[in-house]
């Protein structure tokens, strides 16, 4: 071998779907419990909701003219042939050869962990300033994700000059936060380094974000010049109080972890956003294993899911305002929702706002949004059909979000 020749090694497999025991158990007991569930079905024994009794009865009478041990027969071989469709989009996520590799924004100004990012540092002084402001919990480069799937630098394209909240992972200062610390003081402080970059910023927020966001409105509002809020949800009891039960039967295990970590880690938040949708994964990589591996949609596909995996551990006192505070008391929608002694009442706002609304979205169902946005004296609703994640980086997402999102910018002054 020429002493010269340079060897290329393939990537490591990736660790993800996180976390993969989690993925890989639940798929097998979801599939190979149906084995199990036949007899009860046949005979009627099974409980179901109201609303499903009448396909149940008649799915049952279905099977009662079928030879029993040809369909069981049936239904083992289709559970192992949708097991290993799973298995095999798993592994051909695990070694796609995609990695994320884009410029990266400049870095303005730095607070413990948390930086912030300007895409358009050579922008004209008139251009409209704006801070955006991601969820505690992902990695904020869901807003610039790829060339073709970036809010952040579209928004630079089109003359605006966009300022990136990168929250970072939190360190031995940061799990001492709360949600007052964040907003108050760590949120406050990037608006500050904004004002004296740019001028007076409309605030745009993401999800979680925009919670954070219409908090740092309330308590400066003189100093932004409107707000944006993208899939925010606001009544954490719509459409049912499903997960605020579920939170509450988990109280005392999640302390336990909380007390021992000081944060509430990333592979537990995965597996309680798993239970929204506990079928999902097995759509989705089922679906990606009969991909061209080398095709537009794969590598957007492990774009996406890179991102999902990449999420961080949330401090414990946030963990404890937000899983206990809003999903489990609905202290947003109850107005017991307070920073700095003050209700944060989005009724008090009186700037120019913008509420974004997915109408496919799971993870803040339209019925949790929109009671913010209807509380808002000024606010413009836009609903559009789209997912919570999609309307950052599906292929509508530039027309239905990106655009009509920066014309509003541009208006706000």
């Amino acid at each position: 071998m020429s002493p010269h020749r340079t060897l290329h090694h393939p990537p490591s497999p990736r660790q993800g779907p996180r976390p993969l025991p989690f993925h890989l158990i639940s798929q097998a007991t979801t599939l190979f419990s149906s084995q199990g569930a036949l007899p009860g079905l046949r005979n009627g024994s099974l409980t179901w909701k109201p609303g499903l009794r009448a396909a149940a009865e008649t799915l049952r009478q279905t099977l009662a003219g079928l030879d029993a041990e040809a369909f069981s027969r049936a239904v083992q071989a289709e559970s192992a042939r949708r097991m290993a469709g799973f298995l095999d989009g798993i592994e051909a996520y695990r070694r796609h050869p995609y990695r994320r590799a884009l410029p990266e924004a400049a870095v303005v100004w730095r607070d413990g962990g948390s930086r912030l990012l300007d895409y358009a540092p050579a922008a004209a002084p008139e251009a409209p300033p704006v801070l955006v402001v991601p969820s505690l919990i992902n990695r904020a480069y869901i807003l610039d994700l790829t060339p073709k799937r970036s809010l952040m630098r579209y928004m630079a394209e089109k003359g605006l000059r966009p300022f990136l909240l990168d929250w970072g992972t939190p360190g031995p200062l940061e799990k001492t936060f709360d949600l007052n610390a964040y907003i108050g003081g760590r949120l406050s402080r990037a608006l500050d380094a904004v004002l004296a970059l740019a001028g007076k910023p409309a605030l745009v927020g993401y999800c979680m974000g925009g919670l954070l966001g219409l908090g740092l409105g309330l308590l400066r509002q003189e100093d932004v010049s409107g707000l944006a809020l993208l899939a925010t949800p606001w009544d954490f009891h719509q459409p049912d109080t499903r997960q605020a039960r579920m939170l509450q039967s988990l109280a005392r295990p999640l302390e336990d972890v909380m007390e021992l970590e000081g944060v509430l880690p990333l592979d537990l938040l995965q597996v309680l956003f798993a239970s929204i949708d506990p079928s999902g994964a097995d759509r989705k990589f089922r679906a990606f294993a009969r991909l061209p591996p080398r095709g537009a949609k794969a590598r957007d596909f492990v774009a996406l899911e890179d991102w999902l995996n990449d999420g961080v551990p949330l401090a414990a006192p946030v963990a404890r305002d937000c899983l206990f505070g809003w999903y489990g008391r609905n202290d947003t929608a109850a107005g017991r929702w307070c920073l700095g002694g003050r209700a944060m009442r989005p009724q008090d706002f009186t700037k120019p706002s913008l509420a974004m609304i997915p109408l496919r979205d799971r993870i803040v169902p339209p019925v949790s949004a929109l009671p913010l946005a209807r509380s808002l004296p000024r606010c413009r609703i836009r609903q559009v059909a789209v997912g919570h994640i999609g309307m950052m980086t599906g292929r509508r997402a530039k027309t239905e979000i990106y655009g009509p999102l920066v014309r509003w910018l541009k208006g706000v002054r």
